[in-house]
């Protein structure tokens, strides 16, 4: 029973097991599922283990029990740009407008389902890579992202559910800024934060275990065996590099620093710092770029086993990259290129990493991500990324 149900789970990407699903027939043939709204709250509970994969569920729920057409190709990723394109247009239809270089005034007369059918046609229809300007797709132009809003004709989107039918509550897609897919957003940070506790325990034993003293307490028969692990606070010093310069790097500056400060909790240091599409003679203390320069010789100083997170785009003119004074700051001409400073920063600190808002699936396209992610591990900045990244800052090699 619902044995296809489990398949369209494994083929959408959420890793459920044969023994969750044999657990999930084991509770419908003792009749502890009786309603359509119990199956979905079981089905969940016993296969689905992550809340990352919350909103890939619900999907697959609605398209299982309603036939509601599942998104084709990387129709997943679409569509939820499309519905954040309706979140932005809610909030300044002007805007959106005119970087899709649409009619206000015609699509003022739209639903909001022909808007988000509108926006997922003109996302389909985007072809090769932008950077920029106002382009609406692209590194270097409008990321259109926002929650919430008010649509121009006075409709308010969203509200309290009066149906708390199964179906219902799946079609609210009430999960879907827990899924690891698309770029970070604020909504992630709590999600995010997960991955940076994923760090290897250092220094004295001076923490209690509950868990492990509790099991051990009972393991001998109630005599108290207190067990001590290693604290994760204070483990490291990091240092964060922000591409500021930039469009499309604007909706990730604050996300990305507000992620960095709420785990300052796990690091002993965060050190931020700023650049303008890649890195020169110098980082920037100050967000402005001009008052606070830090000449990167000047890190050599500090701990190698300092963990290194630089995030940018990665995209930019070749000469940038490669050319001898190739910065478009006239200040900046110390006859190294940016390549040779890249390289630099990776053997003064072997433990360095590149998170990048481009699509993984385009860096292909750009040649100085291609370049930089010869010399940095570069992950997309997303939470699968972000995960990926914190993996590879704590390893040995």
């Amino acid at each position: 029973m619902f044995l296809k149900f489990f398949y369209t789970l494994k083929e959408i990407g959420i890793p459920v097991s044969p023994t969750s699903f044999l657990t999930l027939q084991k509770a419908l043939h003792q009749g502890i599922i009786n309603s359509l709204d119990d199956f979905y709250t079981c089905a969940r509970s016993i296969l689905v283990k992550s809340e990352r994969y919350f909103d890939l569920y619900d999907q697959v729920f609605v398209h299982h029990f309603e036939g509601v057409p599942l998104p084709e190709n990387d129709g997943f990723e679409i569509d939820e740009m499309a519905r954040a394109m309706l979140d932005q247009w809610l909030k300044d239809p002007k805007m959106l407008a005119d970087a899709l270089g649409a009619d206000e005034e015609k699509l003022k007369k739209m639903s909001p389902e022909e808007l988000i059918e509108y926006f997922k046609k003109r996302l389909k229809d985007q072809d090769g890579e932008h950077h920029g300007g106002y382009k609406w797709i692209g590194t270097g132009g409008y990321s259109p992202v926002g929650h919430s809003g008010h649509h121009p004709g006075g409709m308010r989107v969203g509200g309290e559910s009066r149906n708390k039918s199964a179906v219902k509550v799946a079609n609210e897609r009430r999960y879907k800024d827990y899924s690891t897919a698309g770029p970070l957003t604020q909504a992630k940070i709590g999600e995010a934060l997960k991955r940076l506790r994923y760090m290897i325990p250092a220094g004295p034993k001076d923490v209690i275990n509950i868990d492990d003293t509790i099991r051990e307490t009972i393991r001998n028969a109630g005599e108290i065996e207190l067990v001590f692990d290693s604290a994760l606070k204070d483990r490291l010093k990091v240092i964060l590099a922000i591409d500021n310069g930039g469009w499309s790097m604007d909706p990730y500056i604050q996300v990305v620093q507000t992620l960095f400060d709420y785990a300052k909790s796990q690091f002993k240091e965060v050190k931020t710092y700023f650049f303008h599409n890649t890195i020169y003679d110098h980082l920037w203390e100050d967000p402005a770029r001009y008052k606070k320069p830090k000449n990167i010789i000047e890190f050599s100083r500090l701990d190698p086993d300092t963990r290194l997170v630089i995030v940018g785009d990665a995209s930019m003119a070749p000469y940038e990259l490669m050319a001898h004074d190739g910065s478009i700051h006239i200040t900046e001409r110390s006859g190294r290129a940016s390549i040779e400073q890249l390289s630099f920063l990776t053997k003064t600190f072997p433990h360095a990493v590149w998170l990048n808002p481009v699509s993984e699936n385009m860096w292909g396209y750009t040649h100085s991500i291609l370049a930089i992610s010869k010399i940095f591990p570069m992950y997309e900045l997303s939470l699968d990324g972000l995960e990926k990244a914190v993996t590879k800052l704590m390893s040995k090699t």
